[in-house]
């Protein structure tokens, strides 16, 4: 079958590869559709990085690149395990995460942060940029009719947003103001999950043109930070207090130095990027006005069966605007990472699909 794998910087190629045999507690996924990840993008322009090297396996798969890659997916089920609540032709979301199951975290229901944690896509066994997919039975989600297929696998960015969300322990958000530093994708998810919570006022910090418009009709106000002092605005806004949390979906020490002076006191600043470089935390800001610094990683269980029922009860309105573009996986080099490297403010998220009748 046709695979999309990464063979090192710059370099992906759509190659043959055996169909997968599932085992016994496995279910053989044709896969539909699949998005391009920034953490993909980070892979091919700087990579391996979370993709593993072959002096250093990956603890649980034990292989090493070239790996199929691919994590945002969903499918047709073609082959379910008996005992199963799945058949021959249902629609399934597939949480991609690879984890032990028995480390102190997992067993702590933090699977999220398994010590031997990983996903599909990046770290072996297989990937969405593919014909199909073999992955535990347990890790796949059925989705009614209703559900338009050529979107289902935008869950798993949503995810990552609906987590981060989650872990900010507020109970009533119609109450509350935040800024997304970033309005990537990653951003912009965490804009329709704010949405989807009622949330009373969401901003977002974007210096790029055509990032900015594109989150200009999602949230309340955009500000660029390369000409608009963000801090001041937000303050601005709020009758001078500043905003209760802000959402870290850039990883930029600049975006992080506005977010926490943009922060009320004793307001909660969550980390959910990656960050490629130190992160130096503006201890004036932290400690003056008692700040909490938290961080995301992913998305556990629970979260990822949450936004699996939010999106099937329509939740995320609008969200068919996070798809800019659609490939075929022949093309995915050029149309898919050399476009997002060319051009990746004109996108959202680009999918991919090995049916040449889809695109």
């Amino acid at each position: 079958m046709k695979a999309a794998q990464f063979f090192g910087k710059g370099d992906i190629r759509v190659v043959d590869v055996p169909r997968p045999d599932p085992k016994d507690t496995e279910v053989l996924i044709d896969i539909e559709w699949c998005g391009i990840c920034g953490s993909d993008l980070h892979e091919y322009i700087q990579g391996p990085m979370t993709i593993p090297r072959k002096e250093r396996p990956h603890a649980i798969t034990k292989e090493h690149f070239p790996v199929t890659m691919g994590h945002e997916f969903c499918g047709r089920v073609s082959k379910a395990p008996s005992g199963s609540n799945l058949s021959p032709g249902q629609v399934v979301m597939v949480d991609p995460r690879i984890y032990c199951g028995s480390c102190t975290r997992c067993n702590a229901e933090s699977t999220n942060a398994c010590h031997s944690w990983g996903f599909k896509g990046l770290s072996g066994s297989g990937g969405g940029f593919s014909e199909a997919v073999a992955i535990d039975a347990k890790l796949c989600y059925p989705l009614p009719d209703s559900v338009d297929v050529a979107l289902a696998a935008l869950i798993e960015p949503l995810a990552v947003a609906w987590h981060a969300v989650e872990l900010c322990n507020v109970s009533d958000w119609s109450t509350q103001s935040t800024l997304i530093v970033g309005g990537g994708p990653v951003g912009i998810a965490h804009i329709f999950v704010l949405r989807a919570k009622g949330c009373k006022q969401i901003y977002v910090s974007e210096p790029t043109s055509l990032r900015a418009e594109q989150n200009r009709q999602l949230a309340d106000e955009v500000f660029n930070p390369l000409i608009t002092n963000v801090a001041e605005k937000c303050r601005e806004l709020t009758g001078g207090e500043g905003v209760d949390v802000v959402f870290d979906c850039a990883g930029i020490q600049k975006g992080m130095d506005a977010g926490m002076a943009a922060l009320r006191y004793k307001g909660l600043y969550m980390n959910v990027a990656g960050w490629e470089t130190p992160m130096v935390v503006p201890q004036y800001h932290l400690l003056l006005k008692e700040l909490t610094l938290k961080a995301s990683m992913a998305y556990d269980d629970k979260h990822f069966a949450e936004t699996v029922n939010a999106f099937v009860a329509g939740k995320f309105e609008g969200v068919e605007k996070m798809v800019t573009s659609r490939i075929y996986i022949d093309d995915i080099s050029k149309k898919g990472f050399d476009e997002l490297v060319t051009n990746k403010d004109q996108h959202i998220k680009i999918m991919v699909t090995t049916h040449k009748d889809k695109v």
